[in-house]
């Protein structure tokens, strides 16, 4: 089940790569070095590499209209080859990308189970603990940056969830499934807001490095994964080896697919947590976006569950969210993102209290209504609609002022 090691190789060439990466890292590379010399060097020198041939797609697109460019995303994805035929080459690529050898479709069965057995805990474990954890590191600039958090963030969220019940799907990821769309969506989307920024004078490419770089989209994979699974596991989940495997090869996938190269693509979950380990080295303590980041995703979950009153959001916020989030993190990086303090018997409490169901349970009847099932209410907490999937993308660096997508 264990997906074979992955022989990493540099994205691009070695030489002088030292000489080119970004101010903010030079103090994290240092300490990561002491875990793992070899990973360490792969994430800095990723730092300054996107997605060479979904960029490529993207520079390209960018000469087309915004209907025409949907248009030709639109036939890739539904294999409408009369039409795909037309399109920019840099864009047939793509979609001619095989997939990879190592894919087991079988053998994701038992991590579609877990998550769909699990998914209270899992999307709780998400929001409070998995989002944290990635939005800590300077991915927080490109967010904050672009708006896209808090310009309609709630409909932000509800598409994350959307994605993860798709790919959790039985046949989601195949190549007709929904999961493997919207994971090849978000390929496109990262590209055309990673080509918005680089041509943004804002962005300071000499500190950050490349906007939604590969290296930030291996760490985001690893958190996705495998530091999913250990924050769920906290609020109360258990999962056998095989379902632990399962969800982590599920999420692979998906990360192949959204543009994660080999070089920083996990094999396994112990894999997968060495990776969060050297990449939180590398990052730079918390910025300032960071710190907006990690409150603005709090306090937009209960708004995500459809809870509008704000007497009630802010008590579930102070009293469950916060404390709960505070457990997961730790105390350090909770104190580094300003979130408020707790003390130790009101983390526990609220702990406690989420794993007998007494809070999170009435969070979820505010979707599904009593008695609803916890299946159905993550999907009323997900984005879907009825327009069917859409492939327009941004076209403003800033979410304000882009047309919708």
């Amino acid at each position: 089940m264990t997906a074979p090691h992955v022989q990493r190789q540099p994205s691009a060439p070695a030489a002088g790569w030292q000489q080119k990466a970004p101010s903010a890292y030079v103090d994290g590379h240092a300490r990561a070095r002491a875990i793992d010399q070899d990973a360490a060097d792969n994430y800095v020198r990723h730092t300054t590499i996107g997605d060479p041939l979904m960029d490529a797609a993207v520079k390209d697109l960018a000469s087309l209209s915004r209907a025409e460019s949907a248009r030709f995303i639109d036939a890739g994805m539904n294999l409408k080859e009369d039409i795909l035929r037309d399109a920019p080459q840099s864009l047939r690529d793509v979609f001619a990308e095989p997939e990879p050898p190592w894919v087991d479709h079988a053998a994701f069965a038992p991590g579609i189970r877990a998550f769909q057995s699990n998914i209270v805990n899992i999307f709780a474990a998400f929001v409070a603990g998995t989002l944290i954890d990635g939005f800590s590191t300077l991915i927080s600039e490109s967010f904050v940056q672009t708006g896209r958090i808090f310009d309609d963030g709630v409909r932000r969220l509800r598409q994350n969830n959307r994605h993860q019940m798709e790919i959790f799907w039985p046949g989601g990821l195949q190549r007709y499934g929904d999961g493997w769309k919207l994971s090849v969506r978000i390929r496109f989307v990262h590209g055309q807001v990673r080509y918005l920024l680089s041509e943004s004078p804002e962005w300071d490419s000499t500190a950050l490095g490349t906007p939604i770089s590969a290296a930030h989209m291996g760490y985001a994979l690893a958190c996705f994964s495998a530091r999913t699974l250990m924050h769920s596991e906290t609020l109360g989940s258990v999962y056998s080896q095989e379902e632990r495997e399962s969800f982590c090869a599920v999420w692979r996938y998906a990360g192949h697919l959204m543009g994660v190269p080999d070089a920083l693509l996990y094999a396994d979950e112990e894999d997968a947590l060495r990776w969060f380990a050297v990449g939180s080295a590398c990052e730079p303590p918390p910025t300032e976006s960071a710190v907006l980041m990690a409150n603005a995703l709090i306090n937009s979950a209960p708004l995500v569950a459809g809870i509008e009153d704000p007497k009630e959001r802010a008590n579930l916020v102070d009293r469950t969210i916060y404390p709960v989030c505070r457990f997961l993190v730790g105390n350090d990086l909770a104190d580094q993102l300003n979130l408020p303090k707790s003390r130790a018997f009101g983390m526990w409490t609220a702990l406690h209290m989420f794993r007998l169901n007494n809070v999170l349970g009435r969070f979820f009847e505010r979707v599904t209504g009593r008695g609803g099932s916890s299946l159905v209410a993550a999907f009323g907490a997900s984005m879907y609609d009825n327009t069917g999937l859409r492939f327009d993308m941004p076209d403003h660096a800033h979410a304000e002022k882009s047309s919708n997508w």
